[in-house]
């Protein structure tokens, strides 16, 4: 088995990937980025293991990415929260987004600026507006005529536009 940390590596690469170079840690700061909160959502969403999500769920809390807080709606839950530093992955993921629609799979969503429209270049730039969009100032939208839909409730709230980071009614 792999070790999780990089001791001897004196390379913040090294030790960012000691909290984020896990299989199932980029699908969970991307849920988070599309309004996932609950650990039931993510666990629907992802089809990962209970005691892995847990597990990765309280690393990402241990290393300041995501915040645990009560749910206002249910007493007995609570919600993660991307922290500022998990705020700080959106160019990281965004770019691993466009990698992967280059070079693995084309995309089934579309990014968009919220206040103009305009769809974002590969840079996470809008051209229609001149700048570069916070991830709160971002819409996902699905393209018409995805090949393959889940029928979780994550994907299912996912069928519609909606802003990045806006908690997700499932």
């Amino acid at each position: 088995m792999l070790g999780k940390n990089y001791d001897l590596q004196d390379c913040s690469l090294a030790r960012a990937l000691e909290s984020l170079g896990e299989r199932w840690t980029l699908l969970i700061i991307r849920d988070a980025f599309f309004g996932v909160r609950r650990f039931s959502d993510f666990q629907a969403h992802l089809d990962v293991p209970r005691a892995v999500l847990s597990d990765r769920l309280t690393g990402l809390v241990r290393d300041g990415i995501l915040v645990r807080r009560p749910d206002e709606e249910r007493a007995d839950r609570h919600v993660y929260e991307l922290t500022n530093a998990g705020l700080d992955l959106w160019p990281v993921l965004y770019s691993l987004l466009v990698w992967g629609r280059r070079h693995r799979s084309p995309s089934s969503r579309t990014y968009r600026h919220a206040a103009c429209g305009g769809l974002l270049n590969d840079r996470g730039a809008c051209p229609a507006c001149s700048t570069t969009p916070a991830p709160q100032d971002v819409v996902i939208t699905p393209k018409r005529g995805r090949a393959r839909q889940r029928k979780d409730p994550v994907d299912v709230a996912l069928r519609k536009p909606h802003r990045l980071l806006a908690p997700l009614a499932t």
